[in-house]
């Protein structure tokens, strides 16, 4: 896996396969995009699969993010269309997947809004656009501004349990969780707390997306209502399927029995053509 620059940057989890849809993970609040290698094992057999790093100094807001991203993404389109025939253009001749996760989830939206002709699907996981009905979760914006670098590691672990069902994760997967969260400093943390304080999507824009979506919400979220935003969005998303996680935590893309892309082929967000090559692969 490529490591994280100091600026906004793809990591690549999986070899690059221009010849296969463009799949795109945006990570949460850690903004690392190094907790998705075991889901990208699989979801390789069917994608192309960029990660985006999120520097730990970044202070973008979110009009900032979103323009940024939407160039890296566009540059990466410039890429791969070189690699696979030697032209240049933004025109993909293969769907463009946009996934993101708690925090990726808000901006997965910002984006979508921002460019919405450069992507075909979009997968929300938990996403962190409830964060304000959840009041209790702004005070950690005050906390953490004022708190001391010494004690960020012990707030981090105090947090683990809250963030992800951690019986149900490997002690690998818990441990890379807690590095993560461990990498952004606290002025950080805060900084993104407030911009998902502030966040909004007004519900005329949500209806304007087009886009086949689907939403993923897990019952056991100790920190946000997943489950009821994941309603409220599809009240407005006019092309949405929802699937509900029963046992799982915030962080469910980290358990161990959760597969993405066996959620994405039971609801046929993976094209026919693309599960055919797979079971040509495996005969």
């Amino acid at each position: 896996m490529s490591k994280i620059t100091s600026r906004l940057s793809f990591i690549t989890p999986t070899p690059i396969q221009p010849e296969l849809p463009l799949f795109i993970f945006l990570p949460g609040m850690d903004g690392t995009g190094q907790l998705y290698q075991r889901q990208a094992d699989r979801l390789a057999k069917f994608f192309d699969i960029r990660c985006l790093a999120i520097p730990p100094d970044d202070m973008n807001d979110w009009d900032g993010l979103a323009k940024k991203t939407v160039a890296l993404i566009k540059n990466e389109l410039l890429n791969r269309q070189r690699d696979r025939d030697g032209k240049s253009s933004y025109a993909s001749p293969h769907p463009v997947y946009l996934c993101g996760e708690s925090f990726g989830g808000c901006l997965a939206l910002k984006l979508v809004l921002e460019a919405p002709k450069l992507f075909d699907r979009l997968i929300l996981v938990n996403p962190s656009s409830s964060f304000n009905r959840r009041p209790c979760l702004s005070w950690g914006i005050q906390i953490t501004h004022s708190m001391p670098d010494f004690l960020h590691p012990v707030s981090a672990l105090a947090l683990l349990p809250f963030l992800a069902s951690l019986e149900r994760m490997s002690s690998g997967d818990r441990m890379a969780l807690l590095r993560a969260m461990n990498s952004i400093p606290p002025h950080v943390v805060s900084w993104r707390l407030s911009l998902l304080k502030n966040f909004a999507v007004a519900e005329n824009d949500l209806r304007r997306i087009a886009q086949p979506t689907l939403l993923i919400a897990s019952t056991g979220d100790r920190v946000l209502p997943s489950v009821e935003e994941a309603k409220r969005l599809d009240s407005f998303l006019p092309n949405t399927q929802t699937v509900i996680l029963p046992d799982s935590g915030h962080a469910c893309l980290l358990e161990t029995n959760i597969y993405l892309d066996e959620i994405l082929k039971a609801n046929n967000f993976i094209a026919s053509k693309l599960l055919s090559r797979d079971r040509q692969v495996v005969a």
